[in-house]
C-alpha cells in the first residue's frame, strides 16, 4: 500500500510503500492497570491476551488515507494511536486509527480489528524531532455526539511503551524492517467506548505547541443475515 505523507518541520514530502502492518495491543506500560483492563473485558466476552504486548497482524490495504471509511455495522469505533514506520534511511511518526468491530472483538480481537479500515493521517513529524521528550506529547481523539463535537481520548504517551521497545518485541534487530508500520498503542476512552459518525485525531507537542490531526467520516452498512 503506497501512502503519502508531508513532513510538517520541513515541508518534504514522502511516497513509502507499506507492506507489513503492525498493532501493538495492550502497549501501556502499568502492567497492573492492563491485567486489571484485561479482567474487565474478559468479563463481558473479549478474550485474554496470549501474551502482553501482543502483536496483530492486519492487512496492507486496510490502510487508508482517506477521509471517509465505510463499516458493516453499527458496532464499531476509533482509537487514536501514534503509527511509526522508516522512510529513507529515518524512522518518522504519524497518526493512524484502530478502528475496530467491538461485536466480533467478543469472539476474535485480531478478525475485528483486521475487518476495519486504518485510517492514517497525512502528516508526519521525524521521530528524532521528538525523541528527546516523547513522553510528553499527548495523543487524543474527538467523536461526534448529540450535535457536537466531544473529547474521546487524551492522554500523555508515558502512559505507553516506548516505540523502541516495542519495535524490539516484534523485530529481533530491534528497527522496523523496510516496508513496516507499527501503531503504538492508546489510551482509554472517556465515558466508555462506543461508535460515532466522526472520529478526529490528534498527536500534540506541548514544547513546541504543534500538532498532527486527522479526520474521518464514518459511513454504516447495513448488516444483512
Amino acid at each position: 500500500m503506497k501512502l503519502s505523507f508531508k513532513v510538517e518541520t520541513s515541508g518534504q514530502l514522502l511516497s513509502v510503500d507499506i507492506d507489513t502492518f503492525i498493532v501493538a495491543g495492550w502497549a501501556g506500560r502499568d502492567i497492573a492497570a492492563i491485567e486489571h483492563h484485561i479482567e474487565e473485558l474478559v468479563a463481558v466476552g473479549v478474550p485474554r491476551p496470549s501474551a502482553v504486548p501482543l502483536y496483530y497482524r492486519v492487512a496492507e490495504n486496510q490502510l487508508s488515507q482517506a477521509s471517509r471509511i465505510q463499516v458493516v455495522g453499527p458496532d464499531s469505533s476509533g482509537e487514536v494511536e501514534t503509527l511509526v514506520f522508516m522512510a529513507e534511511g529515518e524512522m518518522y511518526v504519524g497518526l493512524t486509527s484502530d478502528h475496530t468491530d467491538r461485536k466480533l472483538e467478543t469472539q476474535s480481537v485480531a478478525l475485528a480489528k483486521q475487518l476495519c479500515a486504518k485510517p492514517v493521517g497525512t502528516s508526519v513529524w521525524r521521530f528524532a524531532d521528538v525523541a528527546d521528550h516523547w513522553d510528553e506529547l499527548v495523543i487524543r481523539s474527538f467523536i461526534q455526539e448529540n450535535g457536537r463535537e466531544v473529547l474521546y481520548q487524551e492522554g500523555a504517551l508515558s502512559a505507553l511503551r516506548l516505540p523502541s521497545e516495542l519495535i524490539a518485541g516484534y523485530s529481533a534487530g530491534g528497527v522496523l524492517p523496510p516496508g513496516a508500520a507499527m501503531s503504538c498503542g492508546t489510551v482509554g476512552a472517556i465515558g466508555g467506548i462506543r461508535p460515532s459518525s466522526s472520529f478526529t485525531m490528534e498527536l500534540f507537542d506541548p514544547r513546541s505547541k504543534r500538532s498532527l490531526r486527522h479526520h474521518y467520516t464514518i459511513d454504516v452498512l447495513p448488516e444483512i443475515a
